[in-house]
C-alpha cells in the first residue's frame, strides 16, 4: 500500500530526469496536516467530532483497502462504472493521491517486491524510508499510466486523477459545516493522519514483523494487529502469495473486515465476481512461479560468500588432485565437488529449510541457488588470482 500528497505527472519521467533529492514542497502539506492536529487544543474535542473521526477512519479505510488496493490495483472483483467512481472518490478523500498513481505504484511494488527496484522496501533503504521517506522523493511523484492503462481508459478516473485533492477538500469542508472547527481538526485531520500511518505500516512493518506462511520471494508477513487496524490488509504474506484474491484473511480465524463488507455488497448486487485463492494455495500445496523461485534462490545463495569460497579453493587446491581449470570445469557442469570450502547441495537444503516456510517448490529453490552459487564461484575462479584475493578481503559475508 502506498500514499503521497501533491500533484501528479502524466507519465514516469525518463531515467535521466529522475532525482533522488527530497521534494520539499511535498513535505510542507504533509507536515501541516500533522501539526494541524494540535489545533484540537484550541478547537476542543466534541463527541460529535470524535464520532466523526472514528466513522471517517473506517469508511475511508475501506476506500483504501477495498478501493485503492483490492479493486484498482488488483481488480480482485468487478463492479459497475458508477460504483467504481464512488470508490475512487472515497479513496481519494483520504488524501493519498489519485487511484491511478496509487495503483501504478502498487503494481510496480508487486513486480519488484523487496528488490532494489521496489520503491518502498525496508530491506534496502531502511524502515523509516519505507514507512514515509520514499513519498517525498521526486522520482516517485510521477504516474506511470502504462501500468494502469485499464484504468486510464475511463475519462472520469482521469478527471479525478487531474483533480486528485478535490475529494479530500470536499470532505474537509463537509466536516467543518457539520461540526465546526472541531469537526475539521478532529474529524478530518485526526482520521487522515491515522489513515496515513496505518497505510504506511503495510509498506514497512508488514515487511519486518509477523509470520510467513508462504514463500513469496520477498519479506511480506502476516501481522494480526495490523490486520485489525487496516480491515484485513495485515494478512500481507497471504496477499503476496495470491495477489488477485478479494479475501486476504485466508482462514476463518483471520479477520478481514474489508472482505466482509465486499460480501455484504455482493448480496446487494453492487459487487460481483470476487476472486478467491485456489484450494492449492489455501493448503500451501501450489508450485511457485519462476520469478518467486528465482528471488528465493537468490536469497538462499546470498547466505554463502562466493568470494570467500573461491579464495579458499585457490589456497587449498594443492590438497586435491584437481587443477583450477578442472575445478572450474566441474563447477560449470554443476558437479558436486568434494571441497571443504564448497557447500554441498544438502547444506543448501538445510539452510533453505531454516529460511523458508513450507513449500513443494523447495527443491526448485535449492537447485537454482546451487546453480547460482556454482556460477558465481566459477566466475571468480576464472578471474586473475590477485583480483580474486583483493575481492575476498574486501567482502565480509560468510
Amino acid at each position: 500500500m502506498s500514499i503521497n500528497t501533491g500533484s501528479s505527472q502524466e507519465s514516469e519521467q525518463n531515467s535521466e530526469h529522475d532525482h533522488d533529492d527530497v521534494m520539499y514542497p511535498q513535505v510542507l502539506p504533509f507536515v501541516l496536516i500533522h501539526t494541524g492536529c494540535l489545533a484540537a487544543i484550541w478547537s476542543g474535542v466534541t463527541w460529535q467530532a470524535a464520532a466523526m473521526c472514528a466513522a471517517l477512519y473506517g469508511l475511508r479505510m475501506f476506500g483504501i483497502t477495498g478501493g485503492y488496493h483490492r479493486y484498482f490495483s488488483h481488480r480482485s472483483y468487478a463492479t459497475s462504472r458508477v460504483f467504481q467512481f464512488i470508490l475512487a472518490f472515497l479513496a481519494q478523500s483520504s488524501a493519498q493521491k489519485s487511484v491511478l498513481w496509487w495503483a501504478a505504484k502498487h503494481r510496480h511494488h508487486h513486480l519488484h517486491s523487496d528488490t532494489v527496484q521496489d520503491v518502498h522496501s525496508p530491506r534496502h533503504k531502511g524502515f523509516v524510508f519505507s514507512h514515509v521517506g520514499w513519498i517525498f522523493y521526486r522520482q516517485h511523484d510521477a504516474t506511470d499510466l502504462v501500468k494502469v492503462a485499464d484504468l486510464a481508459s475511463y475519462p472520469e478516473l482521469m478527471w479525478l486523477h487531474r483533480l486528485e485533492l478535490l475529494p479530500s477538500v470536499v470532505l474537509a469542508a463537509l466536516c467543518f459545516l457539520v461540526a465546526g472547527w472541531s469537526g475539521l481538526v478532529v474529524g478530518f485531520l485526526w482520521s487522515t493522519v491515522l489513515l496515513y500511518h496505518a497505510t504506511f505500516c503495510i509498506n514497512s512493518l508488514a515487511h519486518v514483523h509477523g509470520r510467513k506462511r508462504y514463500v513469496t520471494g520477498d519479506d511480506s508477513r502476516n501481522n494480526w494487529l495490523l490486520a485489525l487496524l487496516t480491515m484485513g490488509e495485515g494478512w500481507h504474506n497471504n496477499h503476496h502469495a495470491y495477489q488477485a484474491s478479494a479475501r486476504q484473511g485466508f482462514h476463518w480465524y483471520e479477520i478481514d473486515l474489508t472482505y466482509y463488507v465486499l460480501v455484504a455488497l455482493s448480496w446487494l448486487g453492487i459487487v460481483r465476481d470476487m476472486k478467491m485463492p485456489p484450494k492449492q494455495v489455501l493448503r500451501n500445496e501450489h508450485r511457485l512461479g519462476s520469478r518467486v523461485v528465482k528471488q528465493a534462490a537468490e536469497q538462499l545463495a546470498a547466505r554463502f560468500n562466493p568470494e570467500h569460497i573461491a579464495h579458499a579453493i585457490r589456497t587449498s587446491i594443492h590438497e586435491t588432485e584437481l587443477s583450477v581449470r578442472d575445478t572450474l570445469s566441474q563447477l560449470q557442469h554443476h558437479a558436486d565437488l568434494r571441497l571443504s570450502s564448497m557447500p554441498t547441495r544438502d547444506q543448501l537444503l538445510a539452510e533453505a529449510q531454516r529460511m523458508f516456510a513450507k513449500t513443494i517448490s523447495l527443491d526448485d529453490i535449492v537447485d537454482r541457488a546451487y546453480e547460482l552459487l556454482n556460477d558465481s564461484v566459477g566466475f571468480l575462479l576464472a578471474a586473475p588470482a590477485p583480483a580474486l584475493a583483493t575481492n575476498a578481503k574486501s567482502k565480509g559475508r560468510v
